[in-house]
């Protein structure tokens, strides 16, 4: 199937960071993300999450991630926060509660097909006892 989708993530950068490391991390995490840099922020698109899909796959939190996006889904949004200096490690590891001191990576994911739920089903799948369930086709 053939997903049509646009992530917008911006993320916030400090006067004591370096905004090449900044756009590293996002890198880490969406390697397709087209960033630019505008005054205190960076901001990027993508159309792709696989990559971060495996990350999710790789880290076993499925369910997590499954919990943040339908906590954060409207319409045919859902968007969902992640600390930053996880992402400098290649790791997936969701913002809740207060934000941190560097600030977080906030995505906001706009599914145009075939819709939000089927799309988070692909990226992160339901599980069962800890292992990924696909959708029967």
């Amino acid at each position: 199937m053939i997903y049509r989708v646009e992530a917008t993530v911006r993320v916030p950068v400090r006067d004591t960071e370096v905004t090449d490391r900044v756009k590293d991390a996002v890198g880490n995490l969406f390697p397709n993300v087209e960033l630019e840099t505008k005054e205190g922020e960076v901001i990027g698109t993508t159309h792709s999450l696989d990559h971060f899909s495996e990350l999710l796959h790789r880290q076993e939190i499925l369910d997590t991630a499954r919990n943040e996006f339908f906590a954060r889904q409207s319409g045919q949004y859902f968007s969902f926060s992640l600390k930053k200096q996880a992402a400098f490690q290649s790791v997936v590891n969701f913002a809740v509660g207060e934000e941190s001191e560097l600030g977080e990576i906030d995505v906001e994911v706009r599914v145009d097909d075939p819709g939000v739920e089927a799309y988070i089903d692909h990226i992160a799948p339901p599980t069962e006892d800890g292992r990924p369930v696909e959708p029967d086709g």
